[in-house]
């Protein structure tokens, strides 16, 4: 990280990712103004594959936001990097351009991790916008966990139970879970846990970036928790999980990213511990 913590200015800093899709982004961008209104902050959006209208709406609707357009599609912890690069916030919450805050939701994140320094990282609830559950926080990944995600075996009931383990719905979503990792959609940490942990693992370009993040606030003695009573809508396209089996595999460009991104992963840590937690 290049800035040190005595020159941050400000409480939080607010660093939207986004991805060729202005009219969410938008939306996105309106809930945050909305309903973030008692906490010192700034706002930076880093957007990939920057198209001429997502250009026009920033620079004619968001003159106050730090924007930063990329003409390549740079990668999830490239967009993060940018943001932290760009922040003075003691804190920083990352979110993706397909989220909409509610009211209070980013102050009780905000309020959580700040009386709580054991917790290096902390996400929401997340909800379909048709206001249904999302699952967003997990246990770590297993070899089999991607194959049964990814193949028709996830039907059958030997992979069902693996993978509601996965998804940890052994645990009550209702209260504060410590995970192992959350959804890399909405997570808010400290510019101090940051400069210990270190940026996100710069040989993931999409995919398990966060899964790894997450694992090494742990490593570094921080907890990872779910914070179920801040709650926030996400539209999750899947793009990776489009399509039959057999057309994800041979077609479907995002699920070989996502496969070659979780080898990456297994090999770091082939013969390593799991951190250990509640």
């Amino acid at each position: 990280m290049q800035q040190d913590l005595k020159n941050s200015e400000i409480e939080l800093s607010i660093s939207v990712n986004s991805f060729k899709n202005p009219e969410l982004l938008k939306l996105c961008l309106d809930s945050i103004k909305k309903n973030v209104l008692d906490v010192d902050h700034e706002i930076i959006v880093a957007d990939s594959e920057t198209d001429e209208d997502t250009e026009i709406m920033m620079r004619e609707e968001y003159p106050e936001i730090k924007f930063f357009p990329h003409k390549k599609n740079v990668g999830f912890q490239n967009l993060l990097k940018k943001g932290i690069e760009a922040s003075r916030g003691k804190y920083l919450f990352f979110l993706n351009g397909d989220i909409l805050v509610t009211k209070n939701s980013i102050k009780k994140l905000l309020d959580f991790i700040k009386g709580n320094p054991k917790v290096g990282m902390v996400g929401p609830k997340l909800l379909n916008f048709n206001g249904t559950f999302q699952y967003s926080c997990f246990h770590f990944y297993e070899p089999i966990t991607v194959f049964y995600r990814r193949t028709f075996l996830k039907n059958f009931g030997f992979a069902k139970k693996h993978l509601d383990w996965f998804l940890m719905k052994e645990r009550d979503h209702g209260k504060l879970i410590e995970a192992d990792w959350i959804m890399g959609s909405a997570m808010l940490t400290s510019r101090v846990a940051i400069q210990k942990v270190g940026l996100m693992d710069s040989r993931f370009f999409m995919y398990m970036e966060d899964v790894d993040w997450c694992r090494r606030f742990w490593e570094k003695g921080y907890k990872v928790v779910f914070y179920p009573f801040s709650e926030m809508y996400h539209y999750h396209g899947k793009a990776s999980g489009k399509g039959s089996f057999f057309y994800s595999i041979f077609f479907n460009k995002l699920t070989w990213i996502h496969i070659f991104s979780a080898i990456k992963y297994f090999i770091k840590y082939k013969g390593k511990p799991i951190p250990q937690h509640d």
